[in-house]
């Protein structure tokens, strides 16, 4: 028998196999075709990787992408000894996928209930999302899933993270992002590397975001930067304007449809509509029209800005929504756990991981009291 021959092949064999892992963790998979899709979009962003140093050594390499791969490579040292992050060797290397997004994500929601699709993956457990590589594949998923009668969603994504079965590249998709934003995106990525809840979505989103923000903050605090810092904190406290409007519209559209909270503390539909789908529908869109509307009070006290502009040229539904809360529902019991920890983020860490290893329902229900104001340790 030929060794080197058999080694090789089982060096392929595995690689597939480790591929198709990928394409389950970032993606999911439920058909052959999905499983394609996920594994090709997968592969050509391993087979066009470039190491950040050659880049930056290559006098070709232009000096915006020179100066942001640089800054880069700062960040990464600053979320290794700072905010004690496994960097590894994420981010080392640069890839173009030649496309604005990485990847496209369908999240879907009933028509009168804010309770979110599901799909379930191999290793992560169920997520509220379906990722692909492809925007017509995508689109296509989500034009099924409304002639089914689905409230859908489908945006694009900069960036994400494999979860350890790879080092994750710098990617074309978000390296160009002013500086405080291209931290917030780097220790977001990196803190789905620290902790993550199997099956969790608005857990791992949240904690993920804690971490960015925080991290973008600390960063721009330890450089000297005020004049950013200024800004950016500026534009996390129009966000969460923002977002208390997405999540008082949650609110009302929970009582309108009779959405309750199951036993892991997610969103439940009731098992019979409170009422006709055409009381419903008018209610659902009274709601959303004063959404719009109280967006634009909102503007006009911030003397205009369109940084959420886009989200509203949208169709707005149950599974736009959603899309909020996966990241900022948990967050505020995240914050607090923070400021209890004095701000030392090993210990936060540590708390989060524990928190993790419970069952979801009490996590979450953690968060929620801690949120309110309790200081009681999981």
């Amino acid at each position: 028998m030929d060794h080197k021959r058999n080694n090789g092949r089982v060096k392929k064999a595995l690689r597939a196999l480790f591929l198709l892992c990928a394409a389950a963790v970032v993606s999911g998979c439920q058909t052959w075709s999905y499983y394609t899709q996920a594994v090709k979009g997968q592969y050509q962003i391993l087979a066009h990787q470039q190491p950040v140093d050659r880049l930056i050594a290559d006098p070709q390499t232009s000096a915006r992408l020179k100066a942001q791969l640089e800054l880069l490579q700062k960040l990464r040292h600053f979320a290794q000894i700072e905010l004690k992050l496994p960097v590894d060797g994420h981010y080392r290397k640069y890839a173009d996928v030649h496309r604005p997004y990485v990847v496209w994500n369908v999240q879907a929601a009933p028509q009168f209930s804010l309770q979110p699709k599901t799909w379930w993956y191999p290793f992560v457990g169920s997520l509220e999302y379906h990722g692909y590589f492809s925007e017509c594949g995508a689109r296509e998923r989500g034009r099924r899933l409304q002639a089914k009668g689905w409230d859908v969603c489908v945006d694009g994504v900069e960036a994400y993270s494999t979860l350890g079965w790879f080092k994750d590249p710098v990617l074309n998709t978000f390296v160009d992002r002013p500086e405080p934003e291209l931290a917030e995106v780097i220790f977001h990525e990196l803190g789905h590397q620290r902790v993550f809840a199997s099956g969790d979505t608005d857990f791992n989103e949240a904690f993920a975001t804690t971490v960015g923000q925080a991290g973008a903050r600390r960063w721009l605090r330890a450089t000297g930067n005020t004049n950013l810092l200024d800004r950016y904190d500026a534009s996390l406290r129009r966000n969460d304007q923002f977002v208390r409007l997405m999540m008082n519209a949650r609110g009302r559209l929970e009582a309108i449809y009779g959405d309750t909270l199951d036993e892991q503390g997610k969103v439940k539909a009731a098992k019979k509509p409170p009422a006709a789908p055409e009381r419903l529908r008018t209610e659902k869109e009274r709601v959303f029209g004063d959404l719009r509307r109280d967006y634009a009070e909102l503007k006009s006290q911030w003397g205009g800005g369109s940084a959420y502009d886009d989200w509203f040229t949208h169709e707005l539904n149950n599974a736009r929504l959603n899309t909020i809360a996966n990241y900022y529902d948990e967050m505020p019991g995240f914050e607090q756990l923070l400021r209890l920890n004095g701000g030392d983020l090993e210990k936060f860490y540590q708390t989060v991981e524990r928190l993790s290893k419970m069952k979801q329902a009490k996590r979450h229900q953690w968060l929620r009291d801690l949120s309110q104001g309790g200081t009681r340790r999981p």
